[in-house]
């Protein structure tokens, strides 16, 4: 089997998505986007007279959530089914049913996990990290993720980026989540290196769209549930199952 090789030294910059990229995460998302959308659809099925349909964690988690704003996957899921709800406000406790709330409350969820449980990480990525930044090349976190932050800091590699673009920072500075290419926008600004300068490694689909959206110099897509084509087709110039195989050996530059 041909090895996939990436010439690093033409990029100043390599853009990671967390989860399902850097950390074991994207489950924890998958169960409470799960637990809160099934026990929101029971009861307006009850109320309704209506037969429940639950979330799909194979189909619906990837087509509608994965990836994005946390507000964005919400309103996109309900879209999928017909359902309207009020906008609300961030600050919209987690009992409201709107669509805020019914983000908040995932993140109450996804907080409560990950304050009891451990946070993987994917060590192919970190080993891809680590070697990047020996090397003189800037590393910057873009995920849509609130708990970002968190989960850097429970995974243990908080301190291997120069620069987080996340949901908090989205939020401040009004940026549209992926697929628009803004967050990446700020993290390369930020930066101070140009799109084409840049690399961008994504594993959802609206993702590996945002970087391409954006002009960055090559999109790498990892493939983590069999999706290669679908990331192929999205934009991405490369594909790879484990990050790990990017990794020059000792004394090696990767190739065009």
């Amino acid at each position: 089997m041909t090895v996939p090789t990436v010439t690093w030294t033409a990029y100043r910059a390599v853009l990671f998505d967390l989860d399902g990229v850097l950390t074991a995460t994207a489950k924890i998302h998958a169960i409470c986007w799960k637990r809160m959308f099934d026990a929101f659809l029971k009861r307006r099925a009850a109320l309704e007279n209506t037969s429940f349909e639950p979330f799909d964690t194979a189909r619906d988690y990837h087509e509608y959530v994965d990836g994005r704003l946390r507000y964005d996957g919400v309103r996109s899921f309900l879209a999928s089914r017909g359902i309207e709800l009020p906008e609300g406000s961030p600050d919209d406790s987690p009992e409201t049913e709107t669509i805020c709330g019914l983000g908040n409350r995932k993140d109450a969820m996804v907080s409560e996990i990950l304050a009891s449980e451990r946070v993987d990480v994917f060590e192919g990525s970190v080993a891809l990290v680590r070697w990047l930044r020996a090397e003189g090349i800037a590393t910057a976190v873009v995920s849509a993720s609130k708990n970002c932050p968190a989960v850097l800091r429970a995974a243990g590699i908080d301190d291997l980026f120069d620069e987080r673009i996340d949901g908090h920072v989205a939020a401040e500075l009004g940026l549209p989540g992926k697929p628009a290419p803004d967050t990446y926008l700020a993290a390369a600004e930020r930066l101070g290196i140009a799109p084409p300068e840049a690399v961008v490694i994504e594993d959802a689909i609206p993702g590996i769209e945002a970087g391409r959206a954006g002009g960055f110099g090559l999109v790498i897509g990892v493939d983590r549930h069999g999706d290669a084509e679908r990331l192929s087709e999205a934009g991405a110039d490369l594909v790879v199952e484990d990050l790990g195989v990017l990794v020059p050996p000792a004394g090696g530059e990767g190739a065009a």
